[in-house]
């Protein structure tokens, strides 16, 4: 057993981490408008001024887990117009194709208890180019590509710092921060460095207590023993120490409501006084007296071209047992300052966290799979961040502070109960510095890998009864909780029971037991005819539709999805599977299991249109599956676009072996009571009375001809089959778009494998081409189940109309191998994901670090939407 792995077992190692958001101006928790403008209502311009109240952001920050004391580094090159404090980038109407981050950095290491973390930030030494970033996005449409930094020639000749930030815990309450900021450019530059350490703002909301009665009086800082001494009457007393700075600032984590409002400031101490201090000049914006809720030592640095110079400051608990007994151990200097001997701490670390990873890789790997492996990991890790969102209060406001009456009935307004503050797995830490309900259900593969307490501790999160909603709704995701995501918990709840071993079956129970709310809720809320035909809505599937899905549509009527409904199919054979497994232990679980095989066989016949009245998905013409539009009049007709939306009915399957179903006989009998007295239902689905290979029971939805037509499409090259995976949207739409008139208004849909070129509800996402993770592994694992029944037997053509035959195992694994394959260098050692940026190539500071984007080009693989995206991405850890 590795040391960090010892580690995992002491929750007192989690207590600091990265939590920090790169993002907290521009979210909904800190908009109090009453139009639901989040962008405008708080724009980056304000962030430096103004006291956040949901929370806090930083450059590659750290924090403790209840967010009282936060550090993060500023920075300065001399020409830049505001301090560097958090990352920059587009708002949503900024954008041509949406939001989007306007940085460059890296997130290079992480273990999971944050004993060792690292993260790279490219600063340029020219002046940070805000206006024109602005300014040329909104001049260009969504048919031209973004305005990047790389295109404003602020990295030309190499002229900026790599700034490194790096954390080794000596202790959990003792931590080393390692500074390092290098000169890759050709001429001498000044930079001025801000380590900065501050309370979250916990006093100003008219609360005597603190907004959730857990901060007694106001905290303080002091300069005292030639440290920085936070004093916090909930989490202790802390200090952070430095040698060698130009100076030490204090002011006040407070609102400068001068600058913002025109209105007198209580103190002339402000949140933005280092701001106006090292850049205005305004020596008087920081307080003589040393005191104060932030603070910062300032170091200016001269590097000559190639240069490179570090400092090393400490974060610790003087009064902690652990730094007590640590005493002496790493040198530390008189007063508390880390000296030049913490280099053996760090490097301490990092041989752990090296040992840690040798057991998550696997033997075969080659070196450049072990870094693609363990950065992913480390992405997700750093995307750990604290979520405080008290809705009652948010929606009634604070003492000092009433928001406007709309807010009651808009946004959000319907989930009163939701109260959330824990460390939780993020998207991302600037596009999505909130939660996503099923983006987390894909985090947790990865993080069992690594963390498997953690994983499980976030799927019975989202099910607590301050997240789930009274009536059974997992929450979406902060800009708008009643949007519905696929129901993806249940299958990650067992991928990371199965990961762990399967030794944990009291975890499985529990998020079972909620699952089954969820699952009524669904078909209470999404099956409008009841007839086993869902109308999910949005389904975070974006554009995938001519309509907005998850809006009233144009023609009025209802769609009936054939995704939706594939999605619920899905549902049930995987709480079937969870339900057989526990049936083993307590047979109680066995009539579960016979109700989800029986509600997944209704679903299954009502896909089919084996149903009385019932309109089916399946068109026979086409060999494929499709939406099907319903009309007020009664009329209903497909909407024959090939999309992922006709793939979906692949995912639902499962087998189970004959042994298993010996072990509980009930179940056995409803399988041969229902194909036995009603095949009218079995007729046209895959039989789950007969026996595969080893006598495995296969239960799908398409039977082996529909399977083989439907694979006939996703395997082809000219269609759905990419270098890179599987495109959302089929080729095959570039040449022949869809196109549907209805009502005097025409509807369409054509192939685009890079951003979305309309606005339409897709935001700055698109599903009508690239490459997405998520439905790409689900689709991998539904080959692998098709595999356990049909075995070698079965095979198909692979590509489309090559002539070559190859199994579904085998088909699978080279799926998983395209996916991979976005990350790895090529032979001329590009990887696809960067688009073909030479510098990625050919520059030593550049080509080992490697992004995790949202989704992918169809065509060439280049990373596409929130670059830093190592949420579900991130779950290439897992295929690797």
């Amino acid at each position: 057993m590795s040391a960090e792995t010892d580690r995992l077992s002491d929750p007192a190692w989690k207590r600091w981490g990265p939590y920090l958001s790169e993002r907290a101006w521009g979210t909904v928790r800190e908009d109090y408008s009453a139009d639901g403008n989040a962008w405008e209502y708080f724009p980056h311009d304000h962030a430096r001024s103004k006291a956040y109240r949901w929370g806090e952001d930083g450059l590659a920050g750290l924090s403790d887990d209840k967010q009282y004391l936060c550090f993060a580094l500023a920075l300065w090159n001399g020409r830049d117009p505001i301090l560097k404090e958090r990352l920059f980038g587009l708002t949503g109407p900024q954008g041509n194709h949406g939001e989007d981050v306007k940085e460059v950095y890296f997130y290079a290491d992480a273990t999971p208890t944050h004993s060792y973390a690292k993260m790279v930030y490219k600063y340029p030494q020219a002046a940070y180019p805000y206006g024109a970033l602005i300014e040329e996005n909104g001049q260009r449409g969504r048919h031209e590509l973004e305005y990047e930094l790389f295109d404003t020639g602020v990295f030309a000749e190499n002229r900026y710092f790599d700034v490194t930030v790096e954390y080794a815990k000596a202790a959990p309450d003792d931590i080393y921060i390692r500074i390092t900021a290098a000169n890759r450019g050709d001429q001498t530059a000044d930079l001025t460095l801000l380590p900065t350490l501050w309370f979250r703002n916990t006093w100003s909301w008219g609360y005597p207590t603190g907004p959730m009665g857990d901060v007694p009086r106001k905290p303080s800082m002091r300069w005292r023993e030639e440290s920085i001494e936070a004093d916090h009457p909930a989490l202790g007393a802390f200090r952070l120490s430095g040698e060698g700075s130009d100076a030490v600032w204090f002011t006040e984590n407070e609102t400068n409501a001068g600058r913002l409002y025109g209105a007198p400031n209580p103190s002339p101490y402000v949140k933005d006084a280092f701001h106006r201090a090292l850049i205005q000049g305004e020596s008087a914006a920081v307080n003589p007296a040393k005191t104060g809720t932030k603070a910062a030592y300032v170091y200016t640095w001269r590097l000559k071209a190639g240069e490179q110079r570090e400092m090393v400051l400490r974060l610790y608990n003087p009064q902690s047992s652990y730094a007590i007994s640590l005493r002496g151990h790493y040198d530390a200097a008189p007063g508390g300052h880390a000296g030049r001997s913490t280099e053996g701490l760090f490097s301490k670390r990092i041989a752990e966290a090296d040992s840690f990873y040798s057991d998550i890789h696997h033997t075969e790997m080659s070196e450049d799979e072990r870094r693609v492996q363990r950065q992913a990991l480390a992405g997700m890790l750093w995307s750990k961040q604290l979520f405080y969102y008290d809705i009652p209060q948010w929606l009634n406001g604070d003492p000092f502070g009433t928001p406007p009456e709309q807010r009651k009935s808009g946004r959000n307004s319907t989930w009163e109960h939701l109260n959330n503050f824990d460390i939780i797995s993020m998207p991302d830490k600037w596009e999505y510095p909130w939660y996503a309900g099923w983006d987390l259900a894909f985090h947790c593969v990865p993080l069992a890998m690594i963390d498997p307490a953690f994983a499980k501790q976030q799927l019975l999160l989202l099910t607590r009864e301050w997240y789930m909603h009274p009536n059974g709704q997992l929450p979406a995701y902060e800009w708008s909780f009643d949007d519905v995501n696929p129901p993806v918990h249940a299958w990650a709840a067992y991928k990371v029971y199965e990961l762990e071993g399967r030794k944990d079956p009291d975890f499985l129970k529990r998020v079972f037991s909620k699952l089954l709310i969820n699952f009524t809720w669904w078909v209470n809320r999404k099956d409008a005819e009841g007839r086993n035909i869902f109308q999910g809505g949005f389904l975070g599937l974006d554009n995938i539709s001519i309509f907005d899905r998850s809006t009233p549509l144009p023609t009025g009527g209802t769609i009936n999805q054939s995704d939706g409904t594939a999605w619920m199919g899905f549902y049930c054979l995987v709480m079937l599977k969870i339900a057989v497994e526990l049936a083993q232990q307590e047979r109680a679980y066995e009539d579960l299991a016979i109700k989800f095989y029986q509600h997944f066989l209704w679903i299954a016949v009502a896909i089919s249109g084996s149903t009385r009245g019932g309109v089916g998905l399946w068109d026979e013409a086409d060999g494929f599956y499709y939406d099907v539009l319903k009309l007020p009049d009664g009329h209903a007709f497909p909407l024959k676009v090939r999309s992922l939306v006709g793939l979906m009915p692949l995912i639902a399957v499962e087998t189970i072996g004959q042994a298993t179903l010996d072990s509980l006989p009930g179940l056995d009998r409803s399988i041969k009571w229902l194909t036995r007295h009603r095949p009218d239902l079995a007729a046209n689905l895959a039989r789950s009375d007969t026996e595969g290979i080893g006598r495995a029971h296969l239960f799908a939805i398409p039977d082996e001809n529909r399977l083989r037509r439907v694979l006939g499409y996703m395997l082809d090259e000219d269609e759905f089959l990419s270098p890179f995976g599987l495109r959302s949207l089929s080729k095959f739409h570039e040449q022949q778009p869809y196109a549907l008139q209805v009502g005097g208004a025409t509807f369409g849909i054509e192939y685009q494998p890079a951003e979305s070129l309309s606005g339409l509800f897709g935001g700055n996402s698109n599903w009508r081409g690239p490459v997405w993770f998520p439905i790409n592994v689900l689709i991998i694992e539904a080959l692998r189940r098709y595999h356990q029944y049909y075995g070698d037997g079965f095979r198909v053509e692979y590509p489309t109309r090559s002539g070559n035959l190859h199994t579904l195992e085998a088909i699978a694994d080279d799926l998983s191998r395209r996916l991979c394959k976005l990350f790895l260098k090529d032979g001329a050692g590009n990887r696809p994901v960067n688009g073909g940026q030479h510098i990625y190539r050919d520059d030593p500071h550049w080509r080992d670090y490697v992004l995790f984007f949202e989704y992918f080009h169809g065509d060439n693989g280049a990373g596409l939407g929130a670059s830093h995206q190592t949420g579900w991405t991130g779950i290439v850890a897992a295929l690797l």
